[in-house]
């Protein structure tokens, strides 16, 4: 995938252009290679770029508090970060690092703002796209406070069906490429705790558990578990 408009597409902020203002986002756009281990960013650096993988692997990184380097997450062709960055310039939040030797496309966010500056219709895309971001935030903080772990984490695997899952339709299965800490974070769980309710959905037959995989086995009764 090194079409850089397709990249772009992946970037949510932008899915929802015309192609012709991706065009014309991708006229701008750098390229910039990383030798494996070389650093990307740094936490608390300034953030004003938006980074697009052509090839290769990123890992996203922090340290805990006993100096420990704990892995966020790890990005690969197609990935992309930094895209707040475009809108606020604030300082990174974790560090950025290349696990293999990787290429990139890079749009600053002097270049970002120089090509929507003067267009309307863009700018109300953006504008639209953040809106729907922050409902889903909003939707987010309501399932905290209303909804236990285990729904949470069904409703998330539902959600992620048609957006990170294949479906393999010989068999009725479901597969989704995705950790158990990934998904901790994204329903505000602890590992553990995400990890106990998997075993539960396993040991009732609804879903199959592999190394960096999920399968969901009946998402019909997965559903029910919500109603």
């Amino acid at each position: 995938m090194t079409n850089p408009e397709i990249l772009l597409r992946q970037v949510p902020l932008f899915r929802a252009l015309r192609a012709e203002d991706t065009g014309r986002l991708a006229a701008l756009l750098r390229q910039q290679t990383l030798h494996k281990g070389e650093v990307l960013c740094r936490e608390g650096e300034e953030g004003n770029t938006l980074y697009m993988i052509i090839a290769g692997k990123i890992k996203i990184v922090r340290q805990s508090i006993h100096g420990d380097e704990v892995i966020l997450a790890v990005l690969a062709a197609g990935d992309f970060c930094g895209e707040m960055a475009l809108l606020d310039g604030l300082p990174r939040s974790a560090d950025a690092v290349a696990v293999e030797d990787t290429s990139l496309y890079v749009l600053t966010r002097a270049d970002f703002f120089s090509c929507v500056a003067n267009n309307e219709r863009a700018v109300k895309t953006i504008l639209s796209t953040l809106s729907k971001r922050l409902r889903k935030a909003d939707d987010f903080l309501e399932d905290i406070f209303f909804l236990n772990v285990s729904a949470r984490l069904v409703k998330k695997l539902l959600e992620m069906v048609g957006n990170n899952g294949s479906q393999e339709e010989a068999r009725g299965v479901i597969r989704l490429n995705i950790t158990q800490t990934t998904i901790a974070g994204m329903i505000g769980a602890s590992r553990e705790s995400v990890n106990k309710e998997l075993r539960n959905l396993r040991e009732q037959g609804l879903i199959e558990i592999s190394e960096k995989k999920i399968v969901l086995l009946d998402v019909h009764k997965l559903r029910a578990k919500l109603l």
